[in-house]
Parts: C-alpha cells; structure tokens; sequence
C-alpha cells in the first residue's frame, strides 16, 4: 500500500511527533511504500506582526499548500493520506486537495483542536466544554483560551467556524481517529459524525522489555504543568505519613516547585533521555499519573504498562479506559490529593498485589497497545476507508 503521512510538526516536539515517527517505522517495517509530508513551524513567533497575521490566515486556508499538496498526491498516487495536523502552516485545504485527486483521508485526533480553540478542554485549572457543539466558539474569544491572546483565539474561532460552515470536516475526511472512546464521544457532542470515528490507541514498540520492579519508589513522568497533576501529587506526597520514594522526570514552569519545601521521600530528576526514563520504570514499583484534563491518551501508562509496571491514574477522560482499576493499576479523583495519598498508601501496602496488577498491565500492553496488534488496527481503518471512498461515500455505516 502506499500511504502519505502528513503532518504540521509543532514548535516544541512532543508527543505527536513521536507517535507520528513511530506509524511511519511501523508501516515502513512492514513493507509498505510510505512517503512524509513534513512541516515545520520553526520560528514562527519571531516574525514581525504582518507576517503573523498572514500565517494565521493561512492557517484557515492556505492556495500555497494546496498546490503542494495537489503536486505531491499527482506524483506520488497514494492509496491512502493520513493526515496528523495541519495547523498552521499547511490548513484544511489538504483536504480539498485530496477530495480533487481522489485520494481517501484518515485524520487521527491526537487533541481536541476541532471542538476547542485552545486544544485542551481544560481552563484554569478545570476542564472546560463552554465551546463543544457551538457553531461558533466565541466563549474561547473573552477568554483567550489560544495562546492567552483574544485576536489569535478569534481566528482560530473564525476558522473552525468557516470549515464548521463549509463541511468540510463532515465531509471531505472519510475517518477519523480517536485513541479513546471517550475522545470518541466528546468529537460526537462537537458535531462530527459517529459513523466515521474509529478509536485506535497508540502503541508502544516491542523492544521494552519486563523489569524486575525491584527499586522500591515510585515514578512520575510528565511535563511539569498544572493539567498534569504535579501540584496535586507534591500535596499528596506532604500527606503521607510515611516516607515513600518518588523519583519526578519531567520539566515546565512548575518545575520551581520541585526546588523548594520537598515532600520527605521525593527525588526529582529533570529531564532524561527515552532509554533512561524506561529504565527507571523496569525498576520502579508504580507509575503515578495524576493528570487533571481529558488525556487523549496516556502514553506514558502505556510504556509503564510495557514494563511490567501497574499505574495510579486519576480517574478523567480516557484514563479509566487506559488504567483499569483492579487488573492493571489503581485509580483516585483528580486534583484530591488525600485520595491520592490514599490510594498510594493503599498499593504501596500490599507487595504481592502489586506484582499481580503489574503482570496484569503487561498483559494488557501485549492484547491492546502492541506493534503487532495496532498493525491490524490501521490496516482494517485504512482498507475500511478505501472501500468506503470506492462507494462513493454512500454508506451511512462505517464505524
């Protein structure tokens, strides 16, 4: 099959790229002919105002990007595009180009970008629908939900707003993709079509091996923000009355807290390279995952999963699906730091269930989060789309 993957890299790279790196190695191990579409946003905030401005226009349509995008679909006659972001820099107008050629398209919804101008759900330090199901987001405008600025939420309001008004996410995308089916159910309440929202978690490569799980401390890894939990996990740690090790990877504007008034016990690390951090699980007892927004997907559990390792995870948004409570880990009410102390209190007391619920958590990783079994995944989402175009889109039933 041959497949074109596209995708608007962000400033800061992060977990799309790696996912985004991860299907293409995928795809490319397994003999098909995949091509990348690669854009980068590299200094786009240096630019003076002007320029700004014309990026932000570009960001709802761009004739410079369809062009390039209508060249590559001529040349290389993919089966499949695969699109992962398009903002800002290559927009909605891949779409249309598709829809010329004939080219069906899958998206994957790694955020919520297409029901919330600001990505996220999430709003000083609560999650937040005030946008979902409205035809126009002028909630995110008062509120500079992008990038803390009212003109920038404007014209991502405006954008979603015209595609809203055009169809074109109804219409010229044959499937999405969700990694949760609560991230399903949200885009469903935001207007997209059920019918055409698949869910496929991520995956995590088969070279991680089993620890032994033999270093007694616990483990958070994660940017250093409010949504991640961090303030909630350092108040949990002040609470217990004995002194459980914790070891922090991670870095971001909360990183300050980690410097000052440490709970009895907590070890922080900064940042440290993927070999590192997966080390640290293959030794570590439980993996906290204390995060306070609507995870599209908990990467991070997952490769504690891999490891043999069991998670404490808060209980929003896809994380029940992802941390099972009573097979693969344990789960406690976001931003409550004393049901969190208690939980942790609560596993850390009983070894032999411990080591039960991380053997449980490999097995999960083995049944759902695969190499292998994310493969079939995206083959049936890819042949299903192909089928689905051949028909002229017709069928109101694809998922």
């Amino acid at each position: 099959m041959k497949i074109l993957q596209v995708h608007n890299a962000y400033q800061h790279l992060g977990g799309e790229e790696v996912v985004v790196n991860a299907e293409y190695d995928m795809l490319k191990d397994y003999g098909h002919n995949i091509h990348q579409w690669i854009v980068q946003n590299l200094g786009i905030d240096n630019v003076n105002i002007l320029k700004k401005a014309n990026i932000a226009l570009r960001s709802v349509w761009s004739d410079k990007s369809y062009q390039q995008a209508y060249k590559k679909l001529q040349e290389f006659k993919p089966d499949v595009v695969h699109v992962h972001n398009t903002i800002p820099l290559i927009s909605p107008s891949i779409y249309t180009a598709c829809n010329d050629v004939g080219i069906p398209v899958i998206h994957t919804l790694h955020n919520y970008k297409l029901i919330c101008p600001g990505a996220y759900l999430y709003r000083q330090g609560q999650a937040c629908e005030d946008c979902v199901g409205k035809a126009v987001a002028y909630p995110s405008i008062a509120k500079a939900c992008y990038r803390g600025s009212c003109s920038q939420s404007a014209v991502t309001a405006t954008g979603l707003a015209f595609h809203k008004l055009l169809k074109t996410y109804q219409k010229n995308i044959d499937i999405y993709i969700t990694l949760t089916r609560f991230a399903r159910e949200k885009f469903i309440q935001g207007g997209l079509p059920a019918e055409k929202i698949a869910v496929k978690p991520n995956f995590v490569s088969s070279d991680i091996q089993v620890g032994e799980h033999k270093g007694q401390y616990a483990l958070f890894v994660g940017k250093l923000v409010e949504y991640k939990g961090i303030e909630t996990l350092l108040k949990a740690w002040h609470l217990l009355d004995e002194s459980i090790p914790l070891k922090v990877v991670g870095q971001g504007p909360l990183e300050i807290l980690l410097k000052s008034n440490l709970p009895k016990g907590l070890e922080y690390l900064g940042t440290l390279p993927r070999d590192k951090v997966i080390h640290l699980m293959q030794n570590a007892s439980v993996l906290i995952f204390p995060s306070e927004w609507y995870e599209p997907f908990g990467m991070v559990a997952v490769e504690a999963f891999a490891t043999g390792l069991p998670v404490i995870g808060s209980r929003v948004g896809g994380i029940s699906e992802i941390v099972k409570e009573g097979y693969s880990g344990w789960t406690f009410t976001p931003k409550d730091a004393q049901d969190l102390a208690r939980t942790v209190k609560l596993a850390w007391s009983d070894i032999a269930e411990l080591r039960r619920r991380g053997v449980m958590a490999r097995k999960q990783y083995e049944d759902c989060y695969s190499q292998e079994q994310n493969y079939r995944m995206m083959m049936n989402i890819y042949e299903t789309a192909i089928q689905w175009h051949q028909a002229g889109r017709k069928s109101l039933t694809v998922f």
